[in-house]
């Protein structure tokens, strides 16, 4: 491979040409999250007209990922942080005049937008930690004044608390010290307690959304069953129809009308995507959708009020993310922008998902990217393997575009990602298996898999790394700690090396997640949690670190804190272990910056060059809009 073949970088991993459209609730107006001088911020033009777009917002900081309209169509709603710390505030932009205000204009706290509603236009529920770090208290909030009410003082330690579309609290959930959770019922100011569940249940057991009438909530439930399912619960009598399930997989995203909220259709996630309709007629407008974008998987992210017109997200492996206008009374797809285009001239690599059992016999589903010019499913010789774990760990991989798949497989690796166990989507006795498992089963799984690729001939047994973020940060202090021998090198990403100090420095607005956490990992709270948690933590087997580690981390993560990695960094310091340490003094719990994003990314991808042999794009520019700080080992980087 020539370096002119390279994919550079900042193609995979720069700013996103345009994403995240959204239509006003007339269906006239686009919104959509694209750069204004480098920084992410949101655009606006005449539905259909994105060409015409020119930005609503023009923020210099941190970028934004999120925006919605309010459902009068009179504002444009986003959150953002300045740092990364997660104190985040909830801003309106309007679209007219642009004006822009921060609706939270408090110092050190997390907001939360919790609901909006077209039946009480211009009013957002928001949640305020302001009174206690811990708990949210909900206000309604006057879009156009910025004036809050108190709707719900938050004395209950309530985690959560659920609205109705006349802006009405009716249900809430609190944690159970055995990780499991309660849900309690309000009517006005009476709270009474509705449902006990257990610790599984209650991760995968969640009131989504009323009806139109709020007479009916639907629920993502596996409460007596192995799959999580959607089904409606009449609030009245609490008799429950179940209008979506699956015999293997949960059910995961869902379509709604957007006027009375019945379900329409709703997603699951094998090793592709599946969708189960409920309304006809949404069954014939998905068929058009697939005919028209063969190979692609899609989701319909936005409506107009009256349900004409929809905003469509495809991808596939090979292409990022397109987004379409699709207008259901003609049958149209039209193309209103897309993601990476400048990707177009070059070859991606398609993605294998591999079906496979745990040494202990669980189904686990994975997915394998191999450089494109590998034109089979096994490589001619054995290549340099990249183990590329994801965070959570009650998250999953899945199929479609993967940047950085795509960035390892150009480099010349094979890249493995595993759905081990605990990942979510495949059904409660999955979760279950996870329990206090860390660095033991859930890791076994990670090395089975491992294993699969060398005997399969696709890894290279003494070419192969691991490489992850938080939960998958985790993983790799873990590889290279537990399983010395397997991995020639690893790079932990804003990671934990000590469960027993994560568990004790959780932010305060986790509160209501604490029991659960303390059900999966260990209690710290007791002797015998404190002894598996140390049992199971990285920092207390620096000792038996013998390759190579680059470690990563943002000095204001809230989540992770950077002592996880300076413990680590100091105890192999003071023993003579190598190690290579980068802190990002503007970033939080990953890399939002674009600069900061592509030095990270260049570190990474010249340290695999050096111990897995694979192809390395020179730094060139790439590290000039960086904050890093490389604390120690920057030698590695000397030829670069």
């Amino acid at each position: 491979m020539t370096v002119q073949s390279l994919v550079p970088r900042r193609l995979l991993f720069g700013n996103a040409n345009a994403f995240g459209g959204r239509l006003s609730p007339n269906g006239q107006w686009l919104t959509w999250i694209a750069p204004f001088e480098d920084v992410l911020n949101i655009w606006i033009a005449p539905t259909g007209e994105p060409q015409a777009g020119e930005p609503l917002t023009r923020t210099k900081g941190r970028p934004i990922t999120w925006q919605d309209w309010t459902p009068d169509g009179r504002f444009v709603m986003f959150v953002n942080d300045e740092n990364g710390d997660e104190n985040i505030h909830a801003f309106i932009v309007d679209p007219w005049t642009k004006e822009l205000r921060d609706l939270t204009p408090i110092a050190g706290i997390s907001a939360q937008v919790k609901m909006w509603s077209r039946q009480i236009p211009g009013k957002i529920v928001i949640g305020l930690n302001d009174r206690d770090p811990r708990w949210h208290d909900l206000y309604i909030v006057d879009a156009e004044t910025g004036e809050r009410d108190l709707l719900w003082l938050n004395t209950q330690d309530f985690g959560y608390i659920g609205v109705d579309w006349q802006l009405r609290p009716r249900h809430a959930r609190s944690s159970s010290a055995d990780g499991g959770a309660k849900l309690w019922r309000i009517d006005g100011d009476k709270v009474t307690h509705w449902i006990d569940l257990d610790h599984v249940d209650g991760w995968l057991t969640w009131p989504t959304r009323f009806d139109g009438e709020s007479r009916r909530l639907l629920m993502r439930t596996c409460i007596g069953r192995e799959t999580t399912v959607f089904a409606w619960r009449d609030w009245e009598n609490g008799e429950e129809t179940v209008v979506a399930e699956h015999p293997r997989f949960d059910v995961g995203g869902c379509l709604l009308h957007p006027i009375t909220f019945d379900l329409e259709a709703a997603n699951v996630n094998g090793a592709r995507v599946d969708w189960l309709y409920v309304a006809p007629q949404v069954q014939a407008d998905f068929e058009i959708i697939q005919a028209t974008l063969p190979g692609f998987e899609f989701n319909i992210v936005s409506q107009s009020s009256d349900n004409r017109t929809w905003i469509v997200d495809a991808y596939k492996a090979e292409q990022a993310s397109t987004t379409f206008l699709y207008s259901r009374d003609r049958g149209t797809m039209t193309e209103l922008f897309r993601a990476r285009p400048e990707l177009d001239t070059y070859k991606l690599a398609p993605m294998r998902p591999i079906e496979t059992k745990s040494r202990d016999g669980l189904d686990l589903i994975s997915y394998l990217t191999l450089p494109a010019d590998v034109a089979t499913d096994r490589p001619d010789v054995p290549l340099p393997m990249v183990l590329d774990v994801h965070g959570g760990p009650w998250s999953r991989d899945i199929y479609g575009y993967r940047g950085d798949h795509q960035w390892l497989a150009n480099r010349g690796y094979a890249v493995l990602s595993v759905n081990y166990r605990g990942s979510s989507g495949f059904g409660k006795s999955f979760i279950a298996a996870s329990e206090k498992q860390h660095a033991a089963k859930m890791h076994n799984d990670l090395i089975d898999m491992v294993d699969w690729a060398i005997r399969e001939g696709i890894a290279d047994k003494s070419r192969i790394a691991i490489f992850g973020g938080s939960y998958g940060g985790y993983a790799s202090f873990v590889g290279a700690t537990f399983t010395p021998d397997v991995f020639c090198c690893s790079v932990p990403v804003v990671g934990i090396t000590n469960l027993q100090t994560l568990l004790e420095s959780i932010p305060p607005y986790w509160a209501g997640f604490a029991d659960f956490m303390y059900r999966s990992y260990g209690d710290p709270k007791t002797e015998e949690g404190r002894a598996l948690l140390a049992e199971r933590s990285p920092i207390h087997r620096v000792d038996r670190i013998q390759k190579p580690m680059l470690i990563f981390h943002g000095a204001n993560d809230v989540r992770c804190k950077i002592a996880e990695s300076d413990t680590i960094v100091a105890a192999m310091q003071a023993k003579g272990i190598p190690v290579t340490y980068v802190v990002y003094p503007d970033e939080g719990h990953g890399f939002a910056k674009p600069g900061n994003r592509i030095a990270y990314l260049a570190f990474t991808e010249a340290f695999f060059a050096k111990h897995l042999g694979g192809e390395c794009e020179p730094f060139g520019s790439d590290l000039d809009d960086s904050s890093h700080e490389i604390r120690a080992g920057a030698e590695i980087f000397d030829k670069f």
